[in-house]
């Protein structure tokens, strides 16, 4: 658990990490007074009381003559250090202060981690929280994967990268078992086109999709052009689209769709304002291509809206559970959202049509709470391990 340490180094290093001391490791972990203790030593770095650790903190050097004194059993001390590298827009949507304060009075340290330094060279780490794009980042956290099991990566690469081409994506969900029956799931029929998307058109009919058509960029890359999405009313207008790109048969869902934020075994349902069903009529007299906005942003929250309880009602709770259960497994990840519809006119016949790595949980209800004790269990289990070697 600690990195490129020798082994002899093992047991003063742990103590260190868990007592929350610094000692020329990189990092600090502030909330002692959480634990109602006073620590002195030499060359300690002992945070004010508040400090943010993701700016790194300041803190003060106390003399190196003193004792330091533990006032509370040593299994309340217990520290859990979440390394997380992240793009800055993802840390502060996420690292909200209210987080922070929680984690740090149930022990838990947020320590950034440098990208321009060897990762073996930083920590020690319980648990690494990552998403960054690029091969050579996905290298780096291979690697440290294989020289450290014993650290909880959130999540494999290799798991995430599926993700991240929509291709893929959905991949598997036809052979999902599911146990419950209160619901059915499907993905719309869908295709790829690489290049030439005019001449896709006769592909389009030979493998049966009907217009209007969703199109989507094949890959998702963190940029806001990577979630913009397009209606293709007809077979022209398919030369105005960008490849490579995939095209989704659009499916009436009644202008809701469910969000479904999933944090370990936990489960989160929003509601969102999605496209409005499209009738027969409106697709005689409509030609072209449409781009509109992305539909499950936080911006087009419906749970508060006056809505028809046909199209509203949140999918039924086992289905959801089974559902998730399933693709905890197929895609194994820890840390998702799935984008559902349900069908109009249906009761509870539904259809993912995307699935994010590591979402926007800062707009997911008590993603606060939900975290801490998700850190605390993945802490738990790690406890567990050991004392059972």
């Amino acid at each position: 658990m600690f990195g490129t340490l020798a082994s002899g180094e093992t047991e003063t290093a742990r103590l260190r990490r868990n007592l929350g001391i610094t000692c020329n490791l990189g990092f600090s972990c502030a909330g002692f007074e959480d634990f109602g203790m006073r620590l002195e030593g030499e060359n300690m770095v002992v945070p004010h009381g508040g400090g943010d650790e993701e700016e790194g903190g300041e803190g003060r050097v106390v003399n190196e003559t003193l004792p330091f004194q533990v006032q509370q059993p040593f299994q309340q001390m217990q520290r859990l250090v979440v390394g997380y590298a992240l793009t800055s827009k993802k840390k502060k949507s996420f690292l909200q202060p209210k987080l922070e304060v929680l984690a740090r009075r149930k022990g838990i340290c947020f320590v950034p981690i440098d990208s321009n330094r060897p990762l073996s060279e930083q920590g020690p780490f319980d648990v690494v929280l990552h998403k960054l794009l690029g091969k050579e980042w996905q290298d780096v956290i291979e690697d440290y994967q294989q020289k450290h099991p014993e650290v909880t990566v959130l999540d494999p690469p290799g798991a995430i990268q599926r993700i991240y081409n929509r291709q893929s994506m959905l991949q598997g969900m036809a052979d999902l078992k599911l146990s419950d029956c209160s619901g059915s799931i499907f993905v719309p029929k869908q295709m790829v086109v690489l290049k030439d998307a005019a001449s896709s058109a006769n592909k389009v009919v030979e493998a049966g999709l009907k217009f209007p058509l969703v199109a989507k960029p094949l890959w998702i890359d963190g940029t806001a052009k990577s979630h913009q999405l397009s209606l293709a009313y007809d077979r022209r207008s398919l030369a105005d689209l960008e490849p490579p790109l995939v095209l989704q048969e659009f499916v009436n869902h009644g202008g809701v769709l469910f969000k479904i934020f999933v944090v370990g075994d936990v489960i989160k349902v929003v509601r969102r304002f999605s496209l409005p069903n499209v009738n027969n009529c409106e697709k005689s007299k409509v030609d072209g291509v449409f781009q509109f906005p992305r539909v499950s942003s936080a911006a087009a929250s419906a749970d508060n809206a006056d809505l028809d309880p046909s199209v509203a009602e949140l999918p039924p709770k086992p289905f959801l559970e089974a559902l998730v259960k399933e693709l905890r497994s197929l895609l194994g990840l820890r840390l998702f959202n799935i984008d559902m519809i349900r069908e109009h006119g249906s009761k509870n016949v539904f259809y993912v049509i995307d699935i994010n790595y590591f979402p926007g949980y800062g707009k997911m209800p008590d993603y606060e709470q939900v975290f801490v004790d998700f850190f605390q269990n993945l802490g738990q289990v790690q406890n567990n391990k050991i004392h059972c070697k």
